[in-house]
């Protein structure tokens, strides 16, 4: 009977739990292997003795709905970031792993995750990733857990705002998520009715965003909504950082600077809503729910093959995977802007993406 672990690393997402309970139900339920699940991530291995507890059918009963991840997760905690003590980390999580007679770890995560989950596979441990995270900018895959829902809340906001604004006459600006990637702006955007939406990937001119705006007035169309991500910058500038209380340069606060030039530009007035980490909380869409689903199970059939070094992804429709190291390269899979079919519908239809296009406006 194999014993197999699962852990959550990196930020939470809606999906974690239903990855986790397709983990047990297929591991424990169909093949009688018994799974642990490694409380906060690689650091669960990294203690002494190690956290984790057991997880049964009864366990992941009605968590398949269920926001969050029930083992926990952290983005802090790598046995790599210390290179004086990696050795030394690693003889410990080893141990921990052999100790528990552990056969296979499964590692939900995303890029920074991932990366970690790599070298530990370099350093003997068998091991499976399982993409997760809201932003969609891990590579090799085309889809990962939590992105969805993410639109889903992101797209949703936006469609209130849309109301206010028009209510109002005023601009109503929605900063989302995304890290260095545009995928949820996109996508939220397009979904929610934006007349503008700026991505990290085109460096956006304040002269095309009012020029949007004006149009639209000059139509008696005065308001306008913005879906801007985190991560988008001005044309010769740098993407705007905030520092957090625990004094960490966090991205974000475009939308602040954006909302004064174009209020001093326009003369109309603007108002920021920043969405945040709602859009990492609350229950998985149906599609996050079958994708995690998916993915776990495919996890489980690789450990049976002993086929480790390997992550789970959504290619072209299909469930494959990959070698993890291939997903793990410290790169990110930004929105391609020559061929992404929704970049393409959103200037279709007349949406400003901050960069100057001769196309006849009409109302969007």
């Amino acid at each position: 009977m194999k014993r197999i672990a699962i852990c959550t690393g990196g930020g939470d997402c809606p999906g974690l739990n239903a990855t986790i309970r397709s983990v047990v139900k297929s591991a424990r339920g169909t093949h009688g292997w018994q799974v642990f699940g490694v409380i906060e991530s690689i650091n669960g291995l990294l203690s002494m003795p190690p956290r984790c507890r057991e997880l049964g059918l009864q366990d992941v009963t009605s968590i398949l709905t269920l926001g969050g991840t029930i083992i926990s997760t952290s983005n802090t905690g790598s046995p790599f970031s210390d290179a004086e003590r990696t050795q030394q980390s690693i003889k410990v999580l080893k141990d921990n792993f052999r100790n528990l007679g552990l056969d296979a770890l499964i590692v939900v995560g995303g890029e920074g995750t991932q990366s970690i989950a790599a070298l530990l596979g370099e350093a003997g441990v068998p091991i499976i990733g399982i993409p997760k995270t809201i932003d969609r900018d891990l590579p090799g895959s085309d889809e990962t857990i939590g992105f969805h829902t993410a639109v889903d809340v992101a797209a949703d906001a936006a469609v209130r705002l849309q109301t206010t604004a028009e209510s109002h006459d005023r601009i109503m600006i929605l900063e989302v998520m995304g890290r260095h990637t545009g995928y949820i702006a996109l996508h939220a955007g397009l979904a929610g009715a934006a007349n503008v939406i700026l991505i990290p990937e085109i460096p956006f001119s304040y002269d095309a965003v009012i020029k949007k705006i004006m149009e639209r007035k000059a139509l008696g169309r005065c308001f306008s909504l913005i879906v801007v991500a985190e991560g988008a910058y001005e044309q010769g500038h740098s993407p705007a950082y905030q520092v957090s209380v625990e004094g960490r340069e966090l991205l974000g606060g475009i939308s602040s600077s954006l909302s004064t030039r174009l209020y001093e530009a326009t003369g109309i007035q603007t108002r920021v809503t920043v969405l945040g980490h709602t859009q990492r909380g609350g229950s998985p869409s149906v599609y996050d729910r079958n994708i995690a689903t998916a993915f776990g199970c495919r996890a489980v059939e690789l450990i049976k093959a002993k086929r480790y070094g390997r992550m789970v992804v959504m290619q072209q429709g299909e469930i494959r995977d990959i070698e993890l190291s291939s997903a793990a390269e410290g790169k990110f899979a930004y929105v391609d802007i020559n061929n992404n079919p929704y970049l393409k519908s959103a200037e279709a239809i007349g949406t400003c993406l901050g960069r100057n296009l001769n196309f006849s406006t009409e109302d969007n």
